[in-house]
């Protein structure tokens, strides 16, 4: 491990990170009928959710991404979604299963003696349906999101009022996530981050080098000791 303190607090992104966002890709690729389908409507999500920060015009991640459909619509020039197939669409994101390297590293974290806590943009309602449905609630001290703050990451404040509602100083902390913009808004902000290099995502390279780098859960667990 690098010369870092040893964190006391992890906090993970959930959303590709420890989520597997499979069906929820195939079946937008399938509704529109194209293969980059959801890298687009997921860039427009992202992309919206910093105009709603820097604007302060907040609607959560719901909201946005059901927008972010007709916008997707709109470029592809193809007719607008009723609101029943867009609604039927984005409740795929609550029945995702955990990547198969979660539960093993999460379980080795705990053991391990580090607090676990989720810190995510999706809104409350829709993160509780998550992490039951992929099993996980019981391994995280709290499940906390953005939503009470009204700013999304990579906003400085998401993970500086985390920190402290929970007691524990930016440096002594790191976020977990599979996003380079993530991690890269972790650590301008004090934090520690580890990476999780899932396939197709990469770190920002006008930021800091991520505290840690592995190709899994399984494996910054290992590195942390």
């Amino acid at each position: 491990m690098p010369a870092s303190p040893r964190p006391q607090l992890l906090l993970f992104d959930v959303n590709e990170t420890l989520l597997d966002l499979s069906k929820l890709h195939q079946a937008v690729n399938q509704e529109f009928d194209s293969k980059f389908a959801f890298k687009q409507w997921f860039a427009l999500l992202l992309q919206y959710s910093l105009v709603d920060t820097t604007t302060a015009n907040y609607h959560d991640f719901g909201q946005l991404g059901d927008a972010a459909l007709d916008m997707l619509a709109q470029a592809l020039g193809q007719e607008a979604r009723p609101a029943a197939r867009k609604k039927e669409l984005l409740r795929l994101i609550t029945e995702l299963p955990p990547h198969p390297d979660v539960v093993p590293g999460l379980t080795a974290l705990r053991e391990a003696g580090f607090r676990l806590v989720t810190l995510t943009n999706s809104p409350p309602a829709t993160l509780q349906k998550q992490m039951q449905y992929a099993g996980l609630t019981n391994y995280f001290e709290q499940l906390r999101t953005i939503d009470s703050l009204k700013r999304y990451k990579p906003h400085p404040d998401t993970y500086l009022t985390t920190c402290r509602a929970l007691g524990v100083a930016p440096a002594d902390t790191m976020l977990v996530a599979a996003h380079g913009w993530d991690t890269a808004g972790a650590q301008l902000a004090g934090l520690q981050a580890a990476f999780v290099a899932r396939p197709g995502q990469q770190t920002y390279p006008l930021a800091p080098t991520p505290t840690l780098t592995g190709p899994t859960l399984e494996d910054i667990a290992r590195q942390l000791g």
